[in-house]
């Protein structure tokens, strides 16, 4: 089993413990009820849809009869009042999975709406949108997918990927080229990307001949100056305190990535919504 579906696996079953699914006394009072049904998932709201596998792999975990059929896949733009996709089996599993596998949905949806909002601001330019690991603890995996979901590209999955010289490395290492040196003497396989707050530090950067240079916190016009500079030398990617309503601005800079935390800590879940019918 790869990482990725091993992770999968874990935050489901610790998400239907935290809920004590099987423990559900409301749903379980009603156990001489129970019968097959069908539940319909709607969108609510407008957006892109992501997390079809957590859903899916929730339903299975609280009963593997509960049957899923999908009318909208991850990436795909939804409207008010659209099927996303029906659940069929026994009421009673449909009602213990509902509102973790919701969970799940809402919230990856969330992510890649967010980043189809930022996709189309940056259409009309030469840059990538990037993510970032400011991720929530657990859900990496489900949270980069949902980014590309939306149209966006992974940046890092994990440190160890790529080197990321930051300033707090840089300040432990005594500067930039110190920093650098050791990492490709420690691992010279790995492509190494280097953040840096002014243009020194760039030319610093660009005489090391690393392969990625993180303007931070860099102003567009600073950052037309660092692309000019640069010359296509190495790739460049601004960061810090990107939003919505400036992000066209600093990928008019010329730069070939903008990355965005925001895409995994600061969007908001879309609003998805199931609903019982019952008939088989």
């Amino acid at each position: 089993m790869d990482l990725e579906r091993e992770c999968l696996l874990e935050i489901v079953r610790l998400a239907l413990r935290e809920d004590r699914a099987r423990d559900d006394v409301t749903t379980n009072s009603l156990a001489d009820l129970d019968g097959r049904a069908r539940a319909e998932l709607r969108a609510k709201e407008s957006g892109v849809i992501s997390g079809i596998e957590a859903f899916v792999e929730t339903m299975r975990e609280v009963d593997p009869d509960l049957e899923v059929e999908v009318f909208r896949g991850d990436g795909c733009a939804v409207a008010s009042g659209d099927l996303v996709l029906e659940v069929r089996g026994r009421e009673s599993s449909i009602l213990k999975g509902e509102r973790t596998a919701l969970n799940f949905m809402q919230r990856l949806s969330g992510v890649a709406t967010l980043t189809r909002r930022f996709v189309e601001a940056l259409r009309p330019y030469r840059a990538a949108l990037l993510d970032t690991r400011k991720t929530t603890p657990g859900m990496r995996f489900l949270e980069k997918n949902a980014v590309r979901h939306g149209g966006g590209r992974n940046h890092r999955l994990n440190l160890a990927d790529m080197a990321m010289v930051k300033d707090n490395h840089v300040a432990m290492a005594g500067g930039i080229t110190p920093a650098v040196t050791r990492v490709r003497a420690a691992h010279p396989g790995k492509a190494i990307e280097v953040e840096v707050k002014d243009l020194a530090g760039l030319d610093e950067a660009l005489g090391l001949g690393v392969e990625m240079v993180m303007l931070d916190n860099f102003t567009p016009e600073l950052a037309a100056a660092a692309v000019a500079r640069a010359g296509g030398r190495t790739r460049l990617e601004i960061s810090g305190n990107v939003t919505l309503e400036n992000v066209a601005a600093k990928a008019a800079s010329g730069v070939d990535f903008v990355s965005v935390g925001a895409l995994t800590h600061s969007f908001r879940s879309l609003d998805l919504s199931l609903k019982i019918v019952r008939s088989a």
